[in-house]
């Protein structure tokens, strides 16, 4: 296991969506280590109760807990970029708060991350991860019954790859430090309140000569759909035209990835390894 000491920061930006964000930290309760570091970035929601469920889980929580709350609504990156400068120095990871940690999940992230160095994001395997989805390809496949056990089939199946991704994707992405200083963080000039800072940040960490990895031995469940702001922005619209503006070929590239499927064998094996993992619910002998 990874010594507590190199276990990357966890960020979770947080507006409303309460059912979301209790069913969150209590996964991440139930998974990181005791003294785990955990960012509670609250971007000024407006649901009372969010502040109630945090300082209850904080004062119940085994992990070392910091919650920040916005005065104003920032939006996604304006938030996130103030808990960066928050944490800085630590490596994070951005979390979000319709996610279900599993049992393992940074630990591994943290090893991938220490497997080299010009590693600068990490997204695990989800249900609904687009190119990182499992089990179907570019699919918001639904929430498994059962998060874990797909966790242990991950962990399981063989050796990691840690294979080179096109982008990271947000609902789950470690960042290393070094590489977020090298490239200036995320563009809120360009991309406003949120919704494809991630790729651009991907698109230029890669282009100073750093990786976007997958963790293929790491698993966390995302249900999607949380709430994105006070405004209720829907994803993509002008953002994606000028991310295509900036990067005239991603379009062309995704869609050669995901045409190309490089990852296919990755959720293979962990499909075979699944039907291999033994059936908890079967009864053991009580002697």
């Amino acid at each position: 296991m990874t010594p507590m000491t190199e276990l990357p920061t966890v960020i979770v930006p947080v507006f409303n969506a309460i059912t979301e964000l209790d069913a969150c930290l209590a996964s991440l309760d139930r998974t990181l280590p005791a003294g785990s570091r955990v960012q509670i970035a609250d971007d000024a929601s407006t649901d009372p109760r969010i502040a109630t469920l945090i300082r209850t889980w904080i004062a119940r929580s085994r992990l070392a807990i910091s919650h920040v709350r916005r005065p104003h609504n920032l939006g996604f990156i304006g938030n996130v970029e103030r808990a960066m400068a928050e944490t800085d120095p630590a490596d994070v990871v951005l979390l979000n708060s319709d996610t279900l940690a599993t049992l393992g999940w940074l630990e591994r992230i943290a090893a991938c991350a220490a497997s080299d160095p010009r590693i600068a994001t990490i997204t695990p395997w989800s249900n609904n991860a687009e190119i990182c989805s499992f089990p179907r390809f570019c699919e918001a496949n639904p929430m498994p019954d059962d998060p874990d056990r797909i966790a242990q089939a991950a962990a399981s199946a063989g050796p990691p790859h840690y294979p080179d991704l096109p982008t990271a994707v947000g609902f789950c992405m470690y960042i290393r430090r070094a590489a977020w200083r090298h490239c200036g963080g995320f563009d809120a000039a360009t991309f406003g309140r949120g919704y494809g800072e991630e790729n651009d940040f991907s698109l230029r960490v890669e282009g100073l000569g750093w990786r976007n990895v997958l963790c293929d031995d790491a698993y966390v469940g995302h249900r999607g759909h949380a709430s994105f702001g006070p405004l209720g922005e829907t994803p993509g619209g002008e953002n994606l035209r000028r991310l295509t503006i900036r990067w005239p070929d991603y379009n062309a590239r995704i869609a050669r990835y995901i045409l190309d499927d490089p990852l296919r064998p990755l959720r293979e094996r962990i499909e075979a390894r699944l039907h291999n993992l033994p059936d908890d619910s079967e009864q053991l002998p009580l002697l």
